[in-house]
């Protein structure tokens, strides 16, 4: 074996570089976060063809001449003095590793100026060696990084493609620029810019600068916060009909730091399950400020690692901003007692003087009925009601209306629901629609007590397996909150008692099969599968007939739901087009 011996500085600059330096990308975000540290918010980066040699200005505040050199050492740094300071980190850098581990690897050119001096300074360094001398340039900073991996051919031969590292670079500008919507990011190629933000300091002003215009009506707020935590979460999420087809698009901060972090991805994932279709992924931008002294970024010389002292915490709190933002949907419509307009019929058996009903004084075939005594009306009046909806049903096929200006248009394929809204014309598919009411109002029923049930007096008897029927057995308890009650009457038959009244009109038999397919799965996410297959069973069919009647309740009642874009399947509910989108195809103008 060998003796021990003290390895040369620049061999440890290179060790070390292999940790902070993985690629040209790497390059570009110690250096730009080095410039939003210094205060910039002009950020300019221009990359060569082969990606390696990098250019990085700013109009920072600059680098003090006699600190200039000692800038480029090993553990340098301005950020943190003792050890305590690693506790409350408030800066991108601060371990003091990256212009010491770039100059290992590149020739490096600086050239730098503070408010303080009227002259400026410029560094040349190669192979860590530093020599400075006067220069004349404006306030801030320029880092000219030239040869990348000159010295180190092996790291250069594992590069990537030129087009795929220029990709690493840009998903990183693209980051930061979300990050720091306040700061004006340029990223310059071959005389093109595919990335130049504003530095406005509006979010979704960098979004629509970054992708386009249109995906501003795609998103929607996040904006929560908890005061005794002091948590806070802000930015955007797609509604579940805009998806991505990766999870590139899925931008994590925390404190406004870029950061891979498993809790966060994890509690995004199961916010959006059950809205997406497999394979598909949300647009999402947050950024979790957290305490300094509750999250360590010293995890890993990279920084884009975090640990929590607290997880469970951060995932239930930014799983809640996203379901937040997601239902404003409901939240944004005017919470006011909604009017259902009808064509006066023949309503003799009903007593108006009791029943809330105001006559319309400027329109005799007009009678308004506020909802809340329209269903007492239906309750008390059922009968006689039915009786009547049937007399006056081909006249309300052509008049009804709901308040929220939502005109019935009427059904295609005996599937969708085609209405406007507003100035938009939609598109529901109404089993969808149903099952994601249906859903919702099953957990609501969950969370409260057992889901209601129907006794059944004549119920068929069912063979099963030995092994379905024991199944069966071991999950009675489980399967009573469902509504479900279920008798063993020897190893091979069994026969219902109760089934769920949402059910009521299945057929037993496919009612055991759901139950046994999902009984044969994970248990862990039983009740959620249970749900969603009684949903689903319950939902008008798609091909069934309705009369203009049963789409407006359908409408009204999906325009309830929490999550209103997606069934529990993952499938989208509504398609809009916009009277602008309409006219432009009849080349119209609006």
């Amino acid at each position: 074996m060998k003796r021990i011996q003290q390895l040369s500085r620049q061999l440890i600059n290179q060790i070390a570089a292999g940790e902070v330096i993985e690629r040209p990308a790497s390059v570009v975000k110690e250096l730009v976060e080095n410039s939003i540290d210094a205060g910039a918010t002009r950020i300019e980066t221009e990359i060569s063809k082969d990606c390696l040699s990098i250019r990085v200005s700013d109009n920072g505040s600059g680098i003090h001449p006699d600190d200039i050199e000692l800038a480029f050492s090993k553990h340098a740094t301005s950020k943190i003095s003792e050890a305590d300071d690693l506790f409350d980190i408030h800066t991108m850098g601060f371990r003091g590793e990256a212009l010491a581990s770039i100059i290992s690897i590149a020739k490096v050119v600086c050239t730098t100026r503070t408010k303080d001096f009227e002259t400026g300074t410029r560094v040349e360094c190669e192979e860590s060696n530093v020599k400075s001398m006067p220069a004349a340039c404006a306030i801030g900073t320029t880092m000219e990084v030239k040869d990348l991996f000159y010295n180190t051919p092996v790291r250069q031969k594992f590069l990537k493609s030129e087009k795929v590292e220029l990709s690493y670079i840009a998903e990183i500008l693209q980051s930061i620029a979300i990050a720091n919507p306040d700061v004006a990011i340029t990223m310059i190629n071959d005389g093109k810019t595919p990335i130049k933000t504003s530095g406005s300091g509006d979010l979704l002003c960098v979004l629509t600068e970054i992708y386009s215009n249109s995906i501003a009506g795609e998103l929607k707020k996040i904006n929560k916060s908890d005061e005794i935590s002091k948590l806070h979460a802000s930015g955007f999420c797609s509604t579940p009909d805009f998806t991505r087809s990766t999870k590139k698009s899925i931008y994590v901060f925390v404190n406004n730091r870029v950061v891979k972090c498993p809790v966060i991805l994890k509690a995004i994932d199961t916010a959006y399950k059950n809205m997406l279709p497999a394979g598909k992924y949300p647009f999402v931008c947050i950024n979790l400020d957290i305490p300094a002294h509750d999250v360590d970024v010293n995890v890993h010389p990279s920084k884009k690692e975090v640990r929590y002292k607290n997880p469970n915490q951060i995932f239930n709190f930014v799983y809640g901003s996203i379901l937040d933002a997601l239902s404003t949907f409901t939240q944004n419509q005017p919470q006011r007692e909604e009017n259902i307009v009808l064509p006066f019929g023949n309503y003799n058996n009903i007593n108006f003087s009791d029943s809330g009903i105001e006559e319309d004084t400027q329109n005799e075939d007009t009678v308004y009925v506020s909802e809340e005594k329209f269903e007492e009306i239906k309750q008390n009046n059922s009968r006689q009601f039915e009786l009547n909806v049937k007399q006056i049903d081909l006249d309300l096929q052509k008049t009804v209306q709901v308040e929220e200006t939502i005109n019935i248009i009427g059904q295609y394929r005996n599937t969708y629901i085609i209405f406007e809204e507003d100035t938009e014309l939609k598109i529901v598919d109404q089993h969808i629609a149903d099952e994601r009411y249906i859903f919702e109002q099953l957990q609501e029923n969950l969370k409260k007590e057992n889901i209601p049930s129907q006794l059944l007096l004549i119920s068929d008897i069912l063979n099963l397996e030995p092994a379905d029927t024991e199944l069966i057995e071991e999950n009675r308890e489980k399967l009573k909150r469902f509504g479900y009650e279920i008798q063993k009457i020897s190893d091979t038959e069994v026969v219902f008692k109760k089934i769920p009244q949402v059910i009521s009109h299945i057929k037993v038999k496919d009612i055991l099969a759901d139950i046994l397919e999902n009984l044969h799965g994970d248990l862990n996410n039983l009740e959620e599968k249970m749900l969603v297959t009684m949903s689903c069973k319950a939902a008008v069919k798609a091909g069934a007939e309705l009369n203009l009647w049963q789409m407006e309740e359908l409408i009204k009642k999906w325009k309830t739901t929490k999550m209103p874009y997606t069934c529990p399947h993952g499938r989208p509910i509504v398609h809009s087009f916009s009277e602008k989108e309409i006219a432009s195809f009849f080349h119209r103008n609006v």
